[in-house]
């Protein structure tokens, strides 16, 4: 191992990886020597980002203030800088007189903003060093036989299946960093915010502290707590007291077996590759049925080929990734100020699943993924409101609202995306409603005066949902597309 001892401290810009464990960039920093921790809120004028939305920015700022004082427990003091990394981590480097590390991001402008940092670093003379940490797979790694980006998930699951298999074997989640520790003294000429400033937030945000631990604990202990589940040990029961597994209960609103881990996974409170491998081992060990293991798995392989189609469509935010639906009529200008939209976002469109799934949503910072589902379909085509419109509320009011995952599902809800559901498949929601929620439990949870007559609820739903699937249907006939293929 080469000798450092005679070099600064090693820079650790922390972005969406708040964590201690599997984190390579921080173990990396850890063997040189002090290390010395940074989180920038980059100036979304100076980077030409998209901002996160309120409840994502919610749940990572109570990640960094658990991730402050997970460093402060080992002497690492984490500053808190806000403006433009293109400019802070330069100049903090020069003060420090060491290296500087961070994990790789994989979306515009992100990949060039830091390659230009890292190139202005190698201008003065300063180590730079990237890392892998927030994927189970890097985006250009995973390719098809013929070289190219999958475009497919079944195939693509299968090859990173194997991939993260073999490599987790190889490459077990490193633990904290052993010898963790910060410089004895540490004076900087630069500005940085206190922790306290991150409390700016809008006011609904609040409720949510209620529903969420944030930081890495919250996220280790939503882990175990999710192996609990698959193992049977607090497996809920249904009113008719019918024990659903993961497999088949996460499909079903009022049971609660799904692992609420998106968030921490968005803000890297936890790693994929420690929740793919704690889950493996429960299952090597027995605690847990393979089945519900793999099913899990596949989770997780989604959300890396979310995000290795932003890498190589990086207008996945913005554009059809089928071409042929930019002549789709989607509402659009109009559209954002109707009463339709309206009822949508506030839970009051008549329809009890929809409804129960946006109230969720805003009471919560999340919603049960079947009802995402049913809530986009019923948006983007028995409305016909623009996908763009829904994705942008959920970047506002999910806690895990990333880049890629957001439009990506949403692309895929509507049915323009690379392996989208077909557009056809238009989700039924008083059908999934008798099928799902048979008992009506979710829906009287979250929309307890749809059971009662003569409420404020709405007394019909705001659409015909048999005449505008038929409606929606001969539109995308229309344009000349044969809604079977």
């Amino acid at each position: 191992m080469t000798d450092h001892s005679g070099a600064g401290p090693t820079l650790v810009w922390f972005r969406d990886d708040l964590r201690l464990r599997d984190n390579p960039a921080l173990t990396w920093a850890a063997s040189r020597g002090p290390v010395v921790g940074v989180f920038i809120l980059e100036s979304p004028e100076a980077t030409l980002a998209r901002p996160l939305g309120a409840a994502a920015a919610w749940f990572q700022r109570e990640a960094i203030r658990g991730l402050h004082d997970e460093l402060a427990a080992h002497n690492v003091p984490l500053l808190l800088a806000t403006g433009d990394p293109r400019e802070v981590i330069p100049s903090l480097a020069a003060q420090l007189a060491g290296a500087v590390t961070w994990s790789r991001r994989y979306h515009q402008p992100f990949i060039d903003l830091d390659a230009h940092v890292k190139t202005v670093l190698a201008n003065q003379g300063t180590e730079a060093k990237s890392h892998s940490g927030y994927l189970l797979s890097e985006p250009w790694v995973i390719r098809t036989g013929q070289g190219t980006p999958y475009r497919k998930f079944t195939p693509f699951a299968r090859n990173v299946e194997d991939f993260a298999t073999g490599d987790i074997a190889e490459n077990p989640p490193l633990d904290i960093p052993a010898g963790l520790h910060g410089p004895r003294d540490l004076e900087l000429d630069y500005p940085v915010w206190e922790l306290p400033s991150l409390a700016a937030e809008p006011a609904w945000t609040k409720k949510l502290q209620s529903h969420w631990e944030a930081g890495e604990g919250g996220a280790l202990n939503t882990l175990q707590q999710f192996v609990a589940t698959l193992s049977g040990e607090n497996l809920p029961a249904s009113s008719a007291e019918v024990r659903l597994g993961y497999s088949d209960g996460r499909d079903y609103p009022a049971v609660a077996v799904t692992s609420r881990l998106s968030p921490y996974l968005r803000c890297g409170a936890v790693s994929p590759r420690t929740v793919w491998a704690t889950i493996s081992e429960a299952a090597e060990r027995g605690e847990i049925a393979e089945s519900e293991a793999g099913a899990f798995r596949r989770q997780i392989i989604w959300r890396d080929f979310a995000w290795h189609r932003l890498y190589h469509v990086p207008t996945l935010a913005t554009c059809n990734v089928q071409a042929k639906f930019d002549r789709f009529p989607w509402g659009w200008n109009e559209a954002r100020d109707s009463a339709e939209f309206d009822a949508w976002k506030r839970g009051i469109t008549g329809v009890p699943l929809v409804d129960a799934g946006m109230r969720e949503l805003w009471e919560t910072g999340s919603m049960h993924n079947r009802v995402r589902m049913v809530v986009g379909s019923l948006l983007t085509k028995n409305l016909l409101i623009h996908w763009r419109l829904g994705e942008e509320w959920f970047w506002d009011t999910l806690v895990d609202a990333d880049y890629a995952c957001n439009p990506f599902n949403w692309q895929w809800v509507a049915g323009c995306g690379d392996d989208a559901a077909p557009y056809f498949r238009i989700f039924n929601p008083v059908t999934q409603a008798q099928k799902f929620d048979k008992e009506g439990i979710y829906q009287q949870t979250w929309v307890p005066e749809a059971q009662t007559s003569g409420g404020s609820y709405p007394p019909k739903p705001i659409v015909d949902i048999k005449q505008s699937r038929a409606e929606a249907l001969a539109v995308y006939e229309s344009l000349g597309q044969d809604p079977r293929k």
